[in-house]
């Protein structure tokens, strides 16, 4: 097959390198900053999310450990300096573990749920040599346009042997 340049089917063009071709170069780095800008802050907003989310699911799973040392710390054994119970029940680590106070800068829901087990696995009590089990569910909203889910579930959860 004969080209119209002339040129062999294996042969390259010969490339010609113009000096001074465009004469006004502001133009085209102002396109080329057009174009390059929306890519750049969609790229800065997915990162910020991808760190909110980082960070909540870092505060639903230290919230989990606490809860778990409150409970564990608190058994059906303990008693306060005038000898009274101390004893937390699920409710009130539930309650304790809601109001901890870290800041919920993403805007979710966090569920907690407190269970007791034993050893062996089966459902517990709040006694010595049990288990505490702190589980945390939170909704994450994602707050970014043009996203098709709205929202990513985050579980976290705790278990620590109750020693006093």
């Amino acid at each position: 097959m004969k080209r119209v340049d002339g040129r062999r089917p294996n042969q390259l063009r010969p490339v010609k390198i113009h000096p001074h071709y465009v004469k006004q170069p502001a133009g085209s780095a102002l396109i080329e900053t057009a174009a390059s800008l929306p890519v750049l802050f969609v790229l800065i907003f997915c990162f910020m999310e991808l760190c909110m989310a980082f960070y909540s699911y870092d505060m639903i799973s230290e919230s989990a450990r606490e809860g778990t040392r409150y409970a564990m710390l608190l058994s059906s054994t303990c008693t306060n300096s005038s000898g009274g119970s101390c004893t937390a029940t699920a409710t009130q680590v539930n309650s304790y573990v809601s109001g901890l106070g870290w800041p919920n800068l993403a805007g979710g829901t966090m569920t907690v749920s407190t269970t007791y087990k034993t050893p062996a696995g089966g459902v517990g009590t709040n006694i010595v040599s049990d288990f505490v089990v702190v589980q945390i569910t939170y909704v994450f909203p994602i707050t970014m346009p043009f996203v098709p889910k709205n929202s990513i579930t985050l579980k976290s959860a705790s278990q620590m042997p109750i020693i006093q």
